[in-house]
């Protein structure tokens, strides 16, 4: 097979079935915990329609795949042209990957809800954090998308729609476009990820950026995706840390929310923490945010954190301080560090989110969300209204999915087959491609170059769509 097919990694993470088992009632007992309801119009999350909760067959087994005689020539570069075996993949494209953001979108409901613009952006921060957690024990890597692929989903019970397409393949970006049902608030980015392998792991480096308008507020926040590390892609247990400072920037007010996703440090203290900071535009920190990007997120007022802090250090204790002084490394791998308490709940702190408990059979289905089990789904109807360049359509992926393994292997090399031919094919007659649904752009609040939705997809008009597969 051919080098030509674009290699997005996906990134693993931890897996914490016991997430807020450790948090004790006293921990909370000065805490205040917003309750978002069970309707959609107040920010929450509904559950009127049944979406399925499983996935046809189990997943494959990785350990017969080596996964060493692919990457051993690419220490020190850019994974942008590696093709894959398929028992490294999900059963799900990057596009629909994408379409994971949204499963917190009640947070964005919430924000539209709040008359305050601090408290919004709390609100915004909190889902920017969510918007990773799907991350988390996730390692499969979702399918290449093929050029012209796309990707809708329509959640009515959360108030929302959305739609993706693959606009570039050389670069590989994505481009996707959310909007509430309600005209509440619309969620756009493009994402391209750079890739590099440095013999016991892959970073990922954001690229791109992400852009929320709530439109009854006029206001428009934009940030970028944390850096992410897979470690023991060679040998050893996978393990994902997620680090970078996050800036989500309101343009209309001139808030900020500083985040810093911390890396694992030598002694793994900061494994999945998240900590910052939201100031106005005259620089004055109104409250600080803390938690894990695996498990919640929390708003205390600044001078109680800060107090909390310094009782904290004094606290510490001798032995512990030695205990990471003899800290030995592994020639082999990098040993995952030992999973920390549960946040340590600071009294007076209010609850901005909390991650969901996965389905128990999750880790033999690639340890997907409830959420992320529905992606794929062809729903009674859909069949009939989707485009043929849904994800939903790929054979190669729908076999993965029922556990036909060897069908999955056949039918990607076919496509990834069918598009290099399609390729020369335009190179041969001078034809560009032209994308659908998005065209470049710059973007209104930054001035980058961004992909932006054209309009029309929900018109169902889908004459002259690419064959693509």
């Amino acid at each position: 097979m051919s080098n030509d097919d674009e290699f997005y990694d996906a990134v693993t993470g931890l897996d914490s079935d016991e997430s807020y088992e450790g948090v004790s009632e006293a921990s909370f007992k000065d805490a205040t915990v917003l309750d978002y309801g069970s309707q959609a119009k107040n920010g929450s999350v509904t559950r009127d329609k049944k979406h399925r909760t499983m996935l046809p067959a189990p997943m494959f087994s990785r350990n017969s795949v080596s996964i060493w005689s692919i990457l051993k020539k690419c220490i020190g570069l850019e994974l942008s042209k590696i093709t894959m075996p398929t028992a490294f993949n999900e059963p799900l494209s990057f596009l629909q990957r994408i379409s994971e953001y949204m499963e917190h979108t009640y947070l964005l409901s919430r924000a539209c809800a709040l008359p305050d613009s601090i408290q919004r952006m709390q609100a915004v921060a909190a889902f920017a954090v969510s918007a990773v957690a799907s991350q988390w024990d996730r390692t499969g890597k979702p399918f290449n998308p093929l050029l012209g692929e796309t990707y809708e989903l329509t959640r009515e019970d959360q108030g929302y729609r959305l739609v993706s397409e693959q606009v570039s393949h050389h670069p590989p970006v994505s481009a996707f476009h959310a909007e509430s049902l309600a005209g509440d608030f619309v969620f756009h980015g493009s994402i391209y990820p750079k890739l590099k392998f440095w013999g016991k792991s892959v970073e990922a480096e954001p690229k791109g950026t992400i852009t929320l308008e709530l439109l009854k507020h006029n206001e428009a926040y934009t940030w970028s995706n944390p850096f992410c590390c897979v470690h023991n892609i060679i040998l050893g247990s996978l393990w994902i840390e997620q680090y970078g400072t996050v800036e989500i920037l309101n343009h209309s007010t001139g808030d900020k929310c500083v985040l810093n996703f911390k890396s694992c440090g030598m002694f793994g203290k900061e494994l999945h923490r998240v900590e910052g900071y939201i100031q106005d535009k005259s620089k004055r920190k109104h409250c600080v945010i803390y938690g894990k990007w695996t498990e919640c997120m929390w708003s205390v007022d600044p001078q109680t954190y800060e107090n909390h802090r310094k009782a904290e250090k004094k606290g510490e204790s001798r032995k512990h301080r030695q205990e990471e002084t003899e800290r030995r490394e592994n020639d082999d791998s990098d040993d995952m560090p030992e999973v920390q308490d549960t946040v340590s709940v600071i009294p007076g702190s209010t609850l901005l989110w909390r991650i969901e408990s996965r389905p128990p059979h999750s880790t033999t289905m690639y340890n997907f969300t409830n959420f992320a089990m529905s992606l794929n789904e062809m729903e009674p109807g859909m069949e009939a209204t989707l485009p043929l360049t849904d994800c939903r359509r790929r054979p190669d992926i729908r076999a993965m999915e029922n556990g036909l393994m060897d069908e999955a292997s056949q039918e990607k090399e076919r496509l990834e087959q069918k598009q290099r031919e399609a390729r020369k094919e335009r190179a041969k007659s001078l034809d560009e491609w032209t994308t659908r649904w998005f065209q470049q752009g710059t973007n209104p609040y930054t001035g980058s170059q961004d992909w932006l939705y054209t309009g029309g997809y929900f018109n169902r008009n889908y004459a002259a769509l690419p064959n693509i597969y």
